[in-house]
Parts: structure tokens; C-alpha cells; sequence
């Protein structure tokens, strides 16, 4: 399994942190290493060496984050490092997580990645960020996978809230009840915000890859995003090459790397599809109004229906080869870049989902509406795309 990962801007460095090999002279009682008290106790010692105090239920005596921090405290006194908030909410998401008995991938999961993942706007209800107004989380897309680098997207507090546990099938039951008429939105949420949630859940969730390819693109991946399913990533790499000048020669070099005749032509008409559409946007839209008209294209089922005619030409091993291929000669747009197999879900703490499970939400998806894009013919654009 490769994977896609989407890089956008960095915003710098920030400073380096308190880890159990950098306390240096600072000796500590500290739990054996890879217990749970050990990383509570770790957690109270970098809260201490940034001036924080633990939030009330950690402060018991007998709680290992109190007990870190008061060892921190002891050692460091005032010799501590300035807490910006992306410190802040990376210590408080190392918290949550001990707190949760989830798994905290700590390598890559710093401060600083934490602040390439904010946006202007949440990519699902599509509402404004304020970091003065704190609205924004980070969300874990596959709630079995650990808090890991490819996992994490920065959402609005209320997408969070109505996301909960669900996986990327109940969220697209839910929007699909609400579009059936069955109310006008569900924990806040309307049909579409649900349907660009259980597809930006998809990017990071482990599903047949037949499966994932029958999903409307309705909303790109967020920043620091990987894509774990190489037809999706596939799929995101060819709509994304009309956000950039040039597409013309790219395409060229695209097609020529598709082996059959079959898949050429359905590439060819696929790409024209989205041109089509592409150009209704005018020349003067800002960026982000350039990524919701992207994202609603896929709304129109005969861009379902001609991806779909493109992907299943195609097998995992194809998407991938083509992928990696491209990316060596500079034909991906939007800050991609491939990932090898070994890399995938790096860190990412998966458990083994059994047969019986995979099939159910195989069985779940393939009766999804928007997976048989054929039946709503009448609401495409056939004559606009010809």
C-alpha cells in the first residue's frame, strides 16, 4: 500500500522540546520506559519545563502526570522555554491521548507540525478558523489509528463534536437519510458537510480500494494529509492540475505513461470533464473559492461516472506505478509527493480489522447512491462537458 501526502506551507520552526534524552544533568524517579506512567510522568515534565500547570483532574498525587511535574519543576525552577500555542495544543493533544489510552506517535507529531495543519477555514463545514477564537481542533480521521503525522486535520469544534466515532460508512448513511428528506442536518451538520467528512475520513481509513475509488473527490485533503489508498490518491493528483498553469504539457506527460489504449481514452475524457468545469470558474477567484469550486465539480455525477470509467481500468499496483512515475518527473501539482509502501501508516498503530467487518463496510459503501452515479443521469451536464 502506497500513500499520497499532501505538503503545503510551513510556518517555521519553533523551539525544541523537553524529551527523555534531552534532560541532560536533569535526573528524574522516572517510571520504566513505554509504560503508561512513564508517558504520563513525561508529559507532567514537559508541562513543567514550558511553565504550565496540568489542568485539576491530573493534579492528584498518585496521578503520574503530577508526579512529572513536579519533578520538572524541581529541576528546571526557572529555566523553562516559552509556551506559544502550538506548544499548548501539542501538550494538551499528548494529554487527551494518555488521558484516552490512545497511542501518540511523538516523532513527527511536534509542535511544528501541529502548526502546518492550520487553515483559514474547516474543510468541512467550511467555516472560518480564528485562532484567537480557539475553534479549531485537531481530529483524528481514523479513530482506530494512533495520533500520528497523516492522520491529523484541523476541523471546526463542532465538526469534532458531531464526528464523535463514526466511521466513513455511517457518515455517509447519515448524509444520505438527511438528502433523502429525513431532516435538514444531524448534530449540526447538514447532507453535504457529512459527505465531505466521510470522505476526508476516507483519505486515512482502511476500505476496499474499489470502494474508495467510487467516492466523490467533494473535498481536498487538508495540509499534512496522506492518502493512504493509491486510486484516491490518484484521483486527487489528476483533479489538482488545473490549479496550476502548464496543465496542458502535464497531461501530455501523463498520458504517455498510461501503457493501454483503453485507460488513455478514458483518461482523455475524464481530464476534459474537469477542464469543462474548471474554466466556468472566473479568472479572478481567490484561492479559496478555487478549492470549493474544485470540490463542488465532483458533485456533478457525470465527473463520478467518467473518474469511475478511468478507475476501474486500473488496478492498485497501476494507480501506484503511474503515481510514482509522475512524481519523478514533476507532474504533481498542490504540494504532493509519493510515499513508498514501507511508509505507509508509519506509526499509525492499526489493529487488525477482521474479514467478516471488511466486508460488511464493503457491503455498506457499495450502497451508497453516490457509488452508482449512473442512476442520477439527469442531474449531470452532459451537454456542457461535450
Amino acid at each position: 500500500m502506497a500513500q499520497t501526502a499532501f505538503t503545503f506551507d510551513s510556518t517555521g520552526t519553533l523551539p525544541a522540546l523537553a524529551s527523555p534524552a534531552a534532560r541532560g544533568r536533569h535526573a528524574h524517579p522516572a517510571p520504566a520506559d513505554g509504560t503508561l506512567e512513564a508517558t504520563g510522568f513525561d508529559i507532567g515534565w514537559a508541562l513543567a519545563h514550558h511553565k504550565l500547570t496540568p489542568p485539576v483532574a491530573h493534579l492528584h498525587a498518585d496521578n503520574p502526570v503530577r508526579q512529572g511535574w513536579q519533578a520538572g519543576r524541581a529541576a528546571f525552577g526557572e529555566r523553562t522555554l516559552k509556551a506559544g500555542p502550538a506548544v499548548r495544543q501539542w501538550l494538551a493533544l499528548r494529554l487527551d491521548a494518555w488521558r484516552d489510552g490512545q497511542a501518540f506517535e511523538e516523532v513527527q507529531v511536534t509542535p511544528n507540525f501541529l502548526a502546518q495543519l492550520a487553515t483559514a477555514e474547516c474543510p468541512v463545514s467550511r467555516l472560518p478558523l480564528d485562532p484567537q477564537a480557539d475553534d479549531g481542533v485537531v481530529m483524528r480521521l481514523n479513530p482506530a489509528a494512533a495520533y500520528a503525522a497523516g492522520n491529523l486535520v484541523l476541523v471546526h469544534r463542532s465538526v469534532a463534536q458531531a464526528r464523535q466515532t463514526l466511521d466513513v460508512a455511517e457518515m455517509l448513511d447519515i448524509a444520505q437519510r438527511i438528502a433523502s428528506g429525513e431532516g435538514t442536518a444531524v448534530r449540526g451538520l447538514d447532507a453535504a458537510a457529512w459527505q465531505r467528512l466521510a470522505v476526508l475520513a476516507s483519505f486515512a481509513s482502511p476500505m476496499p480500494a474499489a470502494q474508495a475509488a467510487c467516492l466523490p473527490l467533494v473535498v481536498l485533503p487538508a495540509n499534512r494529509l496522506r492518502v493512504i489508498h493509491p486510486l484516491q490518491a490518484l484521483q486527487v493528483m489528476l483533479t489538482l492540475q488545473f490549479s496550476a498553469a502548464g496543465y496542458a504539457r502535464r497531461l501530455l506527460g501523463l498520458a504517455a505513461l498510461l501503457p493501454q489504449d483503453d485507460a488513455r481514452q478514458a483518461f482523455q475524457i475524464f481530464m476534459h470533464t474537469l477542464l469543462a468545469r474548471r474554466l466556468a470558474v472566473s479568472p479572478q477567484a481567490t484561492p479559496s473559492e478555487l478549492r470549493r469550486a474544485i470540490e463542488d465539480s465532483w458533485l456533478d455525477p457525470l465527473v463520478q461516472r467518467r473518474w469511475q470509467r478511468l478507475a476501474l481500468r486500473l488496478s492498485t499496483a497501476q494507480a501506484e506505478l503511474w503515481l510514482k512515475r509522475a512524481a519523478q518527473r514533476g507532474l504533481v501539482v498542490g504540494g504532493g509527493r509519493w510515499i513508498s509502501a514501507e511508509s505507509a501508516t508509519e506509526g499509525w498503530a492499526l489493529p487488525a480489522t477482521p474479514a467478516p467487518v471488511r466486508a460488511a463496510q464493503a457491503a455498506r459503501l457499495a450502497a451508497a447512491p453516490w457509488a452508482r452515479p449512473g442512476n442520477d443521469r439527469n442531474l449531470g451536464s452532459q451537454k456542457l462537458a461535450s
